[in-house]
Protein backbone atom coordinates (compact mmCIF):
# COMPACT_ATOMS: atom_id res chain seq x y z
CA UNK A 1 0.00 0.00 0.00
CA UNK A 2 2.98 1.77 0.69
CA UNK A 3 4.34 1.89 -2.65
CA UNK A 4 0.74 3.18 -4.62
CA UNK A 5 0.47 6.20 -1.80
CA UNK A 6 3.98 7.54 -3.07
CA UNK A 7 3.09 6.78 -6.63
CA UNK A 8 0.09 8.75 -6.95
CA UNK A 9 2.01 11.30 -4.84
CA UNK A 10 4.60 11.51 -6.91
CA UNK A 11 2.09 11.86 -9.96
CA UNK A 12 0.37 14.55 -8.60
CA UNK A 13 3.40 16.60 -7.69
CA UNK A 14 4.44 16.63 -11.33
CA UNK A 15 1.40 17.46 -12.49
CA UNK A 16 1.32 20.50 -10.12
CA UNK A 17 4.99 20.99 -11.54
CA UNK A 18 3.83 20.74 -15.00
CA UNK A 19 0.89 23.02 -14.40
CA UNK A 20 2.49 25.67 -12.49
CA UNK A 21 6.11 25.68 -15.30
CA UNK A 22 3.21 26.02 -18.06
CA UNK A 23 0.95 29.23 -16.20
CA UNK A 24 3.52 30.99 -14.40
CA UNK A 25 6.79 30.07 -16.30
CA UNK A 26 6.75 30.54 -20.60
CA UNK A 27 7.34 34.39 -20.49
CA UNK A 28 9.57 33.61 -24.04
CA UNK A 29 6.70 32.54 -26.08
CA UNK A 30 4.00 34.92 -24.26
CA UNK A 31 2.13 32.18 -22.44
CA UNK A 32 1.28 32.69 -18.75
CA UNK A 33 2.65 35.09 -16.47
CA UNK A 34 5.19 37.34 -18.45
CA UNK A 35 6.25 40.19 -15.68
CA UNK A 36 7.31 42.27 -18.66
CA UNK A 37 8.14 41.56 -22.86
CA UNK A 38 10.37 44.77 -23.06
CA UNK A 39 11.57 46.70 -20.43
CA UNK A 40 8.99 49.26 -19.14
CA UNK A 41 10.09 53.11 -19.77
CA UNK A 42 12.61 54.00 -16.66
CA UNK A 43 13.09 57.74 -17.32
CA UNK A 44 10.90 60.30 -16.32
CA UNK A 45 12.15 63.25 -18.83
CA UNK A 46 12.00 60.57 -22.00
CA UNK A 47 8.64 59.45 -20.66
CA UNK A 48 7.57 63.59 -19.87
CA UNK A 49 8.77 64.66 -23.05
CA UNK A 50 7.95 62.04 -25.59
CA UNK A 51 4.75 61.03 -24.16
CA UNK A 52 3.46 64.47 -23.84
CA UNK A 53 2.91 64.24 -27.74
CA UNK A 54 2.66 59.82 -27.96
CA UNK A 55 2.92 56.66 -26.22
CA UNK A 56 6.64 56.78 -25.18
CA UNK A 57 8.16 53.67 -26.83
CA UNK A 58 10.08 51.61 -24.47
CA UNK A 59 13.95 51.79 -25.95
CA UNK A 60 13.59 47.83 -26.57
CA UNK A 61 11.38 48.40 -29.41
CA UNK A 62 13.96 49.26 -31.49
CA UNK A 63 18.00 49.05 -33.05
CA UNK A 64 20.34 51.60 -31.09
CA UNK A 65 21.32 53.03 -34.99
CA UNK A 66 17.77 53.72 -35.00
CA UNK A 67 17.14 55.88 -31.98
CA UNK A 68 20.16 57.59 -32.92
CA UNK A 69 18.54 58.17 -36.80
CA UNK A 70 15.46 59.40 -34.95
CA UNK A 71 16.71 61.83 -32.13
CA UNK A 72 18.71 63.40 -34.90
CA UNK A 73 16.04 64.29 -36.80
CA UNK A 74 14.03 66.08 -34.18
CA UNK A 75 13.68 69.07 -36.22
CA UNK A 76 11.24 66.70 -39.22
CA UNK A 77 10.22 63.84 -36.42
CA UNK A 78 6.99 62.33 -38.78
CA UNK A 79 6.49 65.66 -39.97
CA UNK A 80 6.60 67.62 -36.90
CA UNK A 81 8.87 69.62 -35.22
CA UNK A 82 10.15 67.85 -31.57
CA UNK A 83 13.28 69.69 -31.62
CA UNK A 84 14.96 69.64 -27.70
CA UNK A 85 17.46 71.73 -26.08
CA UNK A 86 20.65 70.25 -26.95
CA UNK A 87 21.39 68.45 -23.26
CA UNK A 88 17.64 67.02 -23.13
CA UNK A 89 18.42 65.67 -26.63
CA UNK A 90 21.34 64.10 -25.51
CA UNK A 91 20.65 62.39 -21.97
CA UNK A 92 17.62 60.91 -23.90
CA UNK A 93 19.61 59.74 -26.88
CA UNK A 94 21.67 58.35 -23.98
CA UNK A 95 18.65 56.81 -22.83
CA UNK A 96 17.64 55.44 -25.70
CA UNK A 97 20.25 53.93 -26.87
CA UNK A 98 21.96 52.17 -23.73
CA UNK A 99 18.05 50.27 -23.71
CA UNK A 100 17.80 49.97 -27.19
CA UNK A 101 16.76 46.65 -28.54
CA UNK A 102 20.48 44.80 -28.75
CA UNK A 103 20.85 45.61 -24.80
CA UNK A 104 18.59 42.76 -24.30
CA UNK A 105 15.24 43.23 -21.67
CA UNK A 106 13.49 41.01 -22.29
CA UNK A 107 12.24 38.62 -25.11
CA UNK A 108 10.74 41.04 -27.19
CA UNK A 109 14.03 42.54 -28.20
CA UNK A 110 15.67 40.08 -29.25
CA UNK A 111 12.92 38.94 -31.67
CA UNK A 112 12.92 42.17 -32.84
CA UNK A 113 16.82 42.36 -33.21
CA UNK A 114 16.57 38.85 -35.33
CA UNK A 115 14.32 39.64 -37.74
CA UNK A 116 16.13 43.71 -38.65
CA UNK A 117 18.92 43.48 -41.02
CA UNK A 118 22.31 44.68 -40.65
CA UNK A 119 22.06 47.12 -42.83
CA UNK A 120 18.53 48.50 -42.26
CA UNK A 121 17.59 51.10 -39.59
CA UNK A 122 13.97 51.68 -39.17
CA UNK A 123 12.93 54.58 -37.96
CA UNK A 124 9.15 52.95 -37.15
CA UNK A 125 8.43 50.40 -34.58
CA UNK A 126 5.95 49.42 -37.19
CA UNK A 127 8.23 48.65 -40.04
CA UNK A 128 10.50 46.09 -37.97
CA UNK A 129 9.89 42.90 -39.89
CA UNK A 130 8.94 40.99 -36.08
CA UNK A 131 6.54 43.58 -35.64
CA UNK A 132 4.68 43.62 -39.25
CA UNK A 133 4.88 39.77 -39.18
CA UNK A 134 3.07 39.46 -35.50
CA UNK A 135 0.61 41.78 -36.77
CA UNK A 136 -0.02 40.63 -40.19
CA UNK A 137 -3.54 38.46 -39.50
CA UNK A 138 -5.24 42.09 -38.33
CA UNK A 139 -7.93 43.43 -40.75
CA UNK A 140 -7.80 47.27 -41.21
CA UNK A 141 -11.40 46.96 -39.74
CA UNK A 142 -9.71 46.78 -36.42
CA UNK A 143 -7.07 49.16 -37.04
CA UNK A 144 -6.95 51.67 -39.65
CA UNK A 145 -10.41 51.77 -40.17
CA UNK A 146 -11.33 51.51 -36.03
CA UNK A 147 -11.83 55.20 -34.85
CA UNK A 148 -10.31 54.10 -31.56
CA UNK A 149 -6.89 52.52 -33.21
CA UNK A 150 -6.28 54.03 -36.30
CA UNK A 151 -2.90 52.59 -36.49
CA UNK A 152 -0.72 50.19 -35.52
CA UNK A 153 1.51 52.84 -33.99
CA UNK A 154 -1.14 53.16 -30.74
CA UNK A 155 0.06 50.43 -29.15
CA UNK A 156 -1.78 51.54 -26.04
CA UNK A 157 -5.06 51.11 -28.05
CA UNK A 158 -4.85 47.40 -27.92
CA UNK A 159 -2.15 46.74 -25.74
CA UNK A 160 -3.60 46.97 -22.71
CA UNK A 161 -0.54 46.78 -20.37
CA UNK A 162 1.88 48.40 -22.94
CA UNK A 163 3.19 50.80 -20.72
CA UNK A 164 4.11 48.06 -18.06
CA UNK A 165 6.62 46.25 -21.58
CA UNK A 166 3.59 43.63 -21.65
CA UNK A 167 2.80 43.11 -25.64
CA UNK A 168 1.35 39.48 -25.65
CA UNK A 169 -1.39 38.89 -27.02
CA UNK A 170 -3.19 37.50 -23.95
CA UNK A 171 -3.26 41.65 -22.97
CA UNK A 172 -4.56 42.68 -26.29
CA UNK A 173 -8.37 44.40 -26.37
CA UNK A 174 -9.16 45.36 -29.22
CA UNK A 175 -11.93 48.61 -29.31
CA UNK A 176 -15.04 47.77 -30.49
CA UNK A 177 -13.73 43.94 -31.37
CA UNK A 178 -12.80 42.73 -27.62
CA UNK A 179 -9.69 40.52 -26.88
CA UNK A 180 -7.84 39.14 -30.02
CA UNK A 181 -8.55 35.54 -30.55
CA UNK A 182 -5.35 33.85 -32.72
Amino acid sequence: MKGRYVFITTGVLLGSLVVSAYTFGDAEEGRGFAPADVRPVAHEQYAAECGSCHFAYQPGLLPARSWQQIMSNLDNHFGENAELGADVGQALTQYLVANAAEQGGGWLPRRIMSSVPADQTPERITSVPYIIRKHNELPARMVADNPDVGSLSRCAACHTQAEKGVFNEHTVRIPGHGAWDD
